[in-house]
């Protein structure tokens, strides 16, 4: 009598334990030991490696819209004229992720807005002049730069064409027309200057509006899908598009200087950095700026090539510009994606599956371990990212972290189905048998429930292949960075730089735990399945 299926083991000739040689539970048995071990190494080798980052030197960070990388690279190249190491942290998100990685010390110093400092990052705390901006950075130990020389302030546009035969000249103009299709930035959508406090200035009524891409929203202008939209005033897509910037009548939106903010203790380590810094006060007028937006947004230039020339020529500071081939980027992307992907994706295996083991085992904690990684699954992949740099800062570790908590439950809830679903007459006989729990874990149950586990692990594994390229967000690298710039320089190869090796990244990972299927789990087993 053998189990249905060509089970892992014989009923009527049960071999001793040492007699057996390479069987599915002591395969799984090798490979979890093989994990752990891993785990127990390569993740704080990686937690260490990933923590070193810009640990020596100084870090600048940058936003993820043009401008705010083309200033990053600036003052980054201004730090190694003085002979120190500089690191760009660019393209990290919206302004919370960046002033998060400022206070944490994970960078040293960005170029942010006054308009945002007194309307997001300090609103509702009765911060309004310069002198209170510079009162309240000094209380959470940061300072502040004079002016760099252009107001960026946020402005509401529409084609001219649309606003000429609409009549609409003014942001109150708008009232007159609440069918208009709206689409904003999605940091515009939430903060304190935004939308919400727009809408209840003006009194507007309009119900059909959208969060996007900010860059993504002058596509959509352009194309007919939006009739307004949130811009800057500094942006090159004013002009080329030919668009009308809405007059704000009712003073809505306040003045948005832009200025160098860096950590005060960047004073005592690096003061010749802090000096470069303010060489640049007052050295960059609006025209500049835009004309600088435009060579990266329009002309197709580097920002790194545009800094460097306007340095050049301001400064005289002569800097090398490093020419990357997609190839280079490829090789960078990769070796951070798959960092990314194997850590995280070790670790949730090594932790899951006993999870899963115990939440068989013992009822009513097993409902309680399904429902926690079920309500982590439902949190948006972004909204994890960040509240996880409050504790982690931004990077690698707190990207790993995310990974891991997403590859949770397929691997808890499939192996918990797995050992749930074993027939009650197979786990009697294995008792009849004399075997103890653990050796009916490890011969029995296991193997019969390792189909189901290693469909988990699959599941997890793609699941973290893709959602591993938001991690270019907060700083991890990978390949969402060629998505994110493509996105911001409207370059389609770049995005297919990123979205073709991460494609085809979750194809060889499907690929692989296929092969894994026919060698972990039992011929009968499989073929059960099948029938």
């Amino acid at each position: 009598m053998r189990a249905v299926g060509g089970g892992p083991f014989d009923m009527a000739a049960p071999q001793p334990a040492q007699d057996r040689r390479w069987t599915v539970g002591g395969g799984l048995a090798r490979l979890s030991c093989g994990l752990l071990f891993a785990v127990s190494t390569v993740l704080p080798l990686g937690f260490m490696m990933a923590s070193d980052v810009g640990a020596q030197g100084v870090t600048v960070g940058s936003k993820k819209f043009t401008e705010s990388v083309i200033l990053g690279e600036v003052l980054s190249r201004l730090a190694r004229h003085t002979g120190v190491d500089a690191a760009h942290r660019r393209e990290l998100g919206g302004t919370r992720v960046v002033w998060g990685a400022l206070l944490s010390g994970d960078i040293d110093a960005y170029v942010e807005y006054t308009g945002t400092m007194t309307q997001e990052i300090f609103a509702g705390q009765g911060v309004e002049s310069e002198e209170d901006i510079r009162e309240a950075l000094e209380a959470v130990g940061v300072r502040m730069a004079s002016p760099l020389g252009f107001n960026n302030t946020y402005a509401i546009g529409m084609k001219e064409e649309s606003a000429q035969r609409l009549g609409v000249s003014t942001i109150s103009d708008l009232k007159r027309h609440p069918d208009l299709p709206m689409g904003f930035g999605n940091e515009f959508m939430d903060r304190g200057d935004g939308w919400p406090a727009l809408r209840e200035r003006y009194g507007l009524s309009h119900q059909n509006v959208q969060g996007m891409d900010h860059d993504l929203a002058y596509r959509g202008l352009e194309g007919g899908s939006i009739q307004v939209m949130d811009m800057y005033s500094t942006d090159a897509e004013i002009a080329y598009y030919g668009l009308r910037t809405l007059r704000d009548d009712l003073g809505h939106f306040p003045v948005y200087n832009s200025v160098v903010i860096y950590r005060a203790d960047l004073v005592d380590r690096y003061p010749e950095v802090v000096e470069a810094f303010r060489r640049l006060d007052g050295r960059l007028p609006e025209s500049k700026m835009i004309a600088m937006n435009a060579r990266v947004k329009l002309d197709k230039v580097s920002d790194s090539q545009v800094a460097a020339d306007f340095l050049s020529e301001e400064f005289s500071v002569r800097s090398d510009v490093r020419v990357e081939t997609w190839v280079d980027r490829l090789v960078v992307n990769t070796k951070a994606h798959l960092t990314l992907v194997l850590i995280s994706l070790s670790a949730a295996i090594a932790i899951a599956i006993p999870l899963g083991v115990a939440a068989a085992q013992w009822a009513r904690f097993g409902q309680v371990i399904l429902g926690i990684v079920g309500i982590i699954q439902t949190l948006p992949s972004l909204a994890l990212l960040v509240l996880m740099i409050p504790p982690l800062g931004i990077g690698a570790v707190p990207a790993i972290v995310a990974l891991f908590l997403y590859s949770l439950l397929p691997i808890v809830r499939n192996t918990y189905s797995g050992l749930h679903d074993i027939p009650n007459g197979l786990r009697e006989s294995a008792i009849a048998l004399g075997l103890r729990s653990r050796a009916r874990l490890r011969l029995v149950e296991l193997p019969m429930a390792s189909r189901s586990i290693l469909s988990g692990i699959k599941t997890a594994a793609v699941i973290n292949v893709g959602t591993a390229t938001l991690g270019a967000l907060i700083g991890a690298g990978g390949f969402g960075q060629p998505i994110l710039t493509g996105i911001r320089l409207d370059n389609m190869g770049l995005i297919l730089e990123g979205a073709i090796p991460a494609a085809a990244l979750a194809l060889i990972v499907q690929g692989g735990f296929d092969l894994a299927d026919r060698v972990f789990v039992s011929p009968g087993l499989r073929l059960s399945s099948e029938t």
